[in-house]
């Protein structure tokens, strides 16, 4: 993409509503425009990198056997009453009537939905288990939003849901995900803990959500330093084989927000010089919680008994927008976003610093060109601006590589290529650049 033609709106100075980086750069980089409370049209640059999320969650979830689908963003009232969570969910919920005097809501969240899919289509034990998920817009109507994407009011969501015969089979469910998620999270360049948790209004007793450390978290996290540093299980897990031992290993460490925090037993199962106390933002949280919709709503299966049974259920949920801000919380620095390379909107950018000049705007088509060949997905920049508006605007957007093509330069057949997170420069030929560039995209395997 040349940068001539592409739409970002900068802004030069930072809303006095921004009260943390990610919103602040997502301002500042054109990559939202607030509308009001919460509400938010998502711009050119910053779509690009929320489509690049959603592809690697989708990705990880069809990885551990879930399937895809597609519910509406409407709900009807009446399977909320089913569940009688229409009255409990509280003033969050969105409620609606339509012209004929019809109540719905703006779903918040789909396990009714989806109940109401399964008792419909699936009537034996031989048509479980059953995983299935969307991605799609929500809906909650936060008392008072704040921190841009990261506490909004519509945002995109992908949620999951599982039904088993038995308790012991949705386990099995959970802990697919649960593995799921820390691949998913380490794919992006995060290190996600996943933590005890409370289980709200969903319900159930069973239930983890997954942090990720920033000062700017809204929860306080008190952990086992280990599990920090413990890498993800990797994309070669064969999720058709007992994932048991891999959830243990990452659930025997305490891990606790402050809503779940025992002063005592941390002291006492952490060893002092273990004992990690930060802030964390939740990027994903997973329920089993059971019968509780299956109950209520009667979903029920034929067991292999001769009997029917309430499927056990479980739900999953990826907040795909808010990690957009949270990726932003654990990697900026004073100058803008740097933004890991597989969800970077473009891989690397090109800097004309004198166009207009013959050998300047020849060397940068054919970097251009080749790297867009490669599958790099470059960003041109062949504005005429000066040199420091420039790498001003480069760093606040936070691609990963920037080649910077002077005059200069060229009269010793050099182009300069920096790394974004290091800071890194190094001089090269273009294209030893091109090829450089190439090779660090190789490879984005966990």
């Amino acid at each position: 993409m040349r940068l001539s033609r592409y739409f970002l709106p900068l802004l030069k100075e930072t809303p006095a509503s921004a009260e943390i980086a990610s919103h602040r750069f997502m301002l500042r980089a054109g990559m939202v425009k607030q509308h009001s409370a919460g509400i938010y049209s998502w711009l050119p640059l910053g779509y690009k990198v929320m489509r690049k999320i959603e592809q690697i969650v989708r990705e990880e979830q069809n990885r551990a056997g879930a399937v895809e689908m597609l519910m509406p963003t409407i709900q009807p009232a009446e399977l909320w009453r089913e569940s009688d969570r229409y009255d409990d969910y509280g003033k969050e919920m969105l409620r609606i009537t339509d012209r004929s005097g019809r109540e719905l809501l703006y779903g918040p969240t789909n396990e009714e939905m989806l109940t109401d899919v399964f008792r419909t289509f699936v009537r034996s034990y031989k048509e479980l288990p059953q995983l299935l998920y969307h991605i799609q817009w929500k809906f909650r109507d936060e008392v008072r939003p704040r921190f841009g994407v990261m506490r909004g009011r519509e945002f995109l969501m992908k949620d999951a849901y599982s039904f088993d015969i038995d308790m012991d089979a949705a386990v099995v469910s959970y802990n697919k995900m649960f593995i799921a998620y820390l691949n998913t999270f380490a794919r992006m360049g995060l290190k996600a803990v996943p933590m005890r948790a409370d289980t709200g209004p969903i319900g159930g007793d069973l239930s983890h959500e997954f942090l990720i450390l920033a000062d700017t978290g809204e929860s306080e996290v008190f952990c086992h330093a280990d599990l920090v540093d413990m890498p993800a299980p990797g994309l070669d897990v064969d999720f058709e084989t007992d994932l048991q031992s891999l959830v243990d290993e990452r659930t025997s460490l305490y891990a606790r927000t402050d809503e779940m925090h025992d002063k005592a037993a941390f002291e006492a199962e952490v060893p002092e010089d273990k004992r990690l106390t930060a802030r964390g933002i939740e990027v994903g949280h997973i329920f089993c919680f059971g019968d509780k919709y299956s109950k209520s709503m009667g979903a029920k299966v034929m067991g292999p008994d001769g009997r029917e049974h309430f499927a056990q259920m479980g739900s999953y949920g990826v907040g795909v927008s808010r990690l957009v801000g949270g990726i932003i919380e654990a990697s900026h620095d004073e100058a803008g976003i740097i933004w890991p390379k597989s969800v970077a909107p473009f891989g690397a950018g090109i800097l004309n610093l004198r166009v207009g000049d013959e050998a300047c705007d020849k060397v940068c088509e054919d970097i251009y060109s080749k790297l867009g060949t490669a599958g790099i997905d470059p960003l041109y920049d062949d504005k005429p601006d000066r040199g420091g508006v420039k790498f001003s605007r480069m760093d606040l957007i936070g691609l990963p590589y920037q080649i910077i093509v002077g005059p200069r330069g060229l009269k010793d057949g050099i182009v300069e290529v920096k790394d974004r997170k290091t800071g890194e420069r190094q001089n090269l030929s273009p294209d030893a650049a091109v090829k450089f560039i190439t090779a660090q995209f190789a490879d984005m395997s966990i």
